[in-house]
């Protein structure tokens, strides 16, 4: 289970790694292969994915905690 405050909408990929235990090339696979996130590119040259709630619970059900 994962315990997010109500006030938040939107997470960085950083958050959610850190929330889930999920590591960043396995939650970028998922993420894409299960269309959940959004990428921002904002005028940056590296894009930033953007999860909400809703996409933070599924991937928590769906991939379980990284061991490497």
């Amino acid at each position: 289970m994962v315990r997010v405050k109500s006030s938040q909408k939107s997470f960085t990929e950083q958050e959610v790694v850190n929330l889930t235990g999920i590591c960043s090339e396995h939650l970028r696979g998922l993420a894409a292969t299960r269309h959940l996130g959004s990428l921002e590119t904002n005028g940056v040259t590296t894009p930033t994915w953007r999860f909400t709630t809703t996409d933070l619970s599924i991937m928590a059900v769906l991939h379980p905690r990284c061991d490497h």
